[in-house]
């Protein structure tokens, strides 16, 4: 068994970046809007802030009230959709009830949209054109292009259908001619198609979901997972008990979550060559 470790992957990504930033004629701009004060959203804003300053990227953070309204924010995206000196806009999810959130992610420009969320985003890739993809599951292509494990003709089984990572990632798999199956909640006899895995994907959000019996021996194990309980970090995979039965698998921590923000940085320097151009 060898470890994906997304630290690794992350560190040589952002090492290239910088590089690549030290000779451009502007810094990229990236802009996180924020609303409320959730715990978990100002520790995902605290790593990009971190991220874009170790790069050299122009960072602002918008921060507004809980209780701000649909127009409000509205406003501020359209004055950050103008504003030419920004590349990169980010509304940091979830948003309070008050607020349309698939209204507000459709409003950033599609060129800035560099959480890959717009439908126009999500449309191309679906149409395998050129676009700004959701961090998450381009950070699990990238890693698995890493380690160089294709994904040609194996069976890829993805367990969770969100927005976020489990719909595009059927998509991008689908893209380098993988064979993909979906599970979800709804599904019946979850271990029948897990067991068929070739590369085994588990973006659920319940820790160790995937147990030792629904893996075949020498799959790819990608566990997006990240469930906090009693202050300590699990997957969606019982790691201890897979382990000795896979080829690859990437932990938690350590994995996939590093990658996000990798990938994030790439969509930023993305979108000031798009806008450049």
């Amino acid at each position: 068994m060898e470890l994906l470790d997304g630290r690794l992957v992350k560190k040589e990504i952002l090492n290239k970046l910088k590089e690549e930033v030290a000779h451009l004629d502007r810094s990229p701009g990236l802009v996180v809007v924020q609303v409320g004060e959730d715990p978990a959203s100002n520790v995902y804003v605290g790593q990009k802030e971190k991220m874009a300053k170790e790069l050299g990227y122009q960072y602002s953070h918008v921060k507004l009230v809980s209780d701000v309204t649909q127009e409000k924010i509205e406003e501020v995206i359209d004055g950050l959709n103008a504003d030419e000196t920004v590349d990169g806009i980010i509304v940091q999810m979830p948003l309070p009830k008050q607020l349309d959130t698939k209204r507000i992610q459709n409003l950033i420009r599609v060129d800035k949209d560099v959480d890959g969320l717009s439908d126009m985003n999500a449309g191309k890739l679906i149409h395998n054109e050129d676009a700004l993809m959701p961090c998450t599951p381009k950070g699990i292509m990238d890693i698995l292009e890493y380690y160089q494990i294709d994904v040609e003709g194996k069976n890829v089984v993805i367990v969770g259908r969100s927005d976020l990572v489990g719909k595009p990632l059927a998509a991008m798999m689908l893209n380098k001619n993988a064979t993909v199956t979906v599970c979800h909640s709804k599904t019946v006899n979850l271990a029948h198609y897990t067991k068929q895995a070739d590369i085994l994907v588990a973006a659920v959000g319940k820790k160790n979901i995937i147990t030792p019996d629904m893996v075949k021996d020498g799959a790819v194990i990608i566990d997006v997972g990240i469930n906090r309980i009693d202050g300590k970090l699990y997957g969606d995979v019982d790691f201890e008990g897979v382990k000795d039965k896979v080829s690859y698998i990437t932990p938690v921590p350590g994995g996939v979550g590093q990658m996000t923000v990798a990938e994030l940085a790439k969509n930023v320097l993305k979108a000031y060559h798009n806008i450049e151009k």
